[in-house]
C-alpha cells in the first residue's frame, strides 16, 4: 500500500493551493523585525494580497496578556517555556489558523525558532523537549517560509527600543541566542532564507521574491 503523506506537508500544500502562507521572522534582540513586517506587508498589500500581520508572544487577546507576564517578570526558564508555549497555542487557534483558513499571508514576528534559540540553547533547556512542545503547541504547523533577519547582537541591543527583560540580559546572552538560530536553520535550512542588515525595502523585496517563488 502507498504511504500517507505527513499530515503537516498535506496541509501546507492545501494552504498554498488557496493562497495561505505562513512567513515567520527571527533574529536576536533589535534585528529590525518589525520594520521589515511593516514593510513587506504594504509591499503585498499593494499587489492585491491579503496579509495579516502578528507576533510572538501574543497576537490574540489572551497570548498578548501572557506576554506581559513573559515580558515584565524574571522566571524559571521551563515556566518561561509553558508560557511562550500556551501563548503559541493560543495565537494559533485565535489568529494564525483562521488567516490561514481565509486564505491570507500570516507574517509573523517570531515562532516557534525563537523558543529553540532563547529556550533551548541560551537557556540549555533540552533541544527535543523543545522542539516537541513546539509541536504540541502547534499542532504540527510548520512556517512556509522563516526569515532570519542575522545582525550583530552587538548593533542590534544598540538600537532596541523596547528595553524588555531579554535586553538586559546583555550581550553574551544574545550571542547564544544568534547560535541557537544558526543551530535551528542548520537542522532545516530549505525552509530559510537568512538576509544581513540592509534597507528595509530591499530586504522585504527580496523576502517578497523568495515568496513568489516558493508559493
Amino acid at each position: 500500500m502507498p504511504q500517507k503523506k505527513p499530515r503537516a506537508r498535506a496541509d501546507a500544500k492545501a494552504r498554498k493551493k488557496q493562497g495561505a502562507f505562513l512567513i515567520t521572522f527571527e533574529g536576536t534582540e533589535g534585528a529590525g523585525k518589525s520594520t521589515l513586517i511593516r514593510e513587506l506587508w504594504g509591499l503585498l498589500t499593494a499587489k492585491g494580497l491579503a496579509c495579516e500581520m502578528t507576533r510572538e508572544p501574543g497576537g490574540s487577546q489572551v497570548a498578548e496578556q501572557i506576554r506581559k507576564v513573559i515580558l515584565e517578570n524574571p522566571m524559571d526558564p521551563w515556566t518561561e517555556l509553558f508560557l511562550y508555549e500556551a501563548s503559541r497555542a493560543e495565537h494559533l487557534a485565535k489568529t494564525i489558523r483562521p488567516a490561514l483558513d481565509a486564505g491570507k499571508i500570516v507574517l509573523c514576528d517570531r515562532f516557534t525558532d525563537s523558543s529553540l534559540a532563547y529556550q533551548a540553547h541560551a537557556r540549555g533547556l533540552p533541544w527535543k523537549a523543545v522542539q516537541n512542545l513546539n509541536t504540541i503547541a502547534t499542532q504540527g504547523l510548520k512556517p512556509d517560509l522563516t526569515v532570519w533577519l542575522d545582525i550583530d547582537p552587538a548593533v542590534g541591543l544598540s538600537r532596541a527600543s523596547d528595553k524588555n527583560r531579554f535586553e538586559h540580559e546583555g550581550l553574551a546572552f544574545q550571542k547564544k541566542v544568534r547560535l541557537g538560530f544558526q543551530k535551528a536553520m542548520n537542522a532545516d535550512k530549505p525552509r530559510w532564507l537568512k538576509l544581513k542588515q540592509g534597507a528595509p525595502d530591499a530586504l522585504a523585496k527580496r523576502v517578497y521574491e523568495e515568496y513568489k517563488n516558493r508559493g
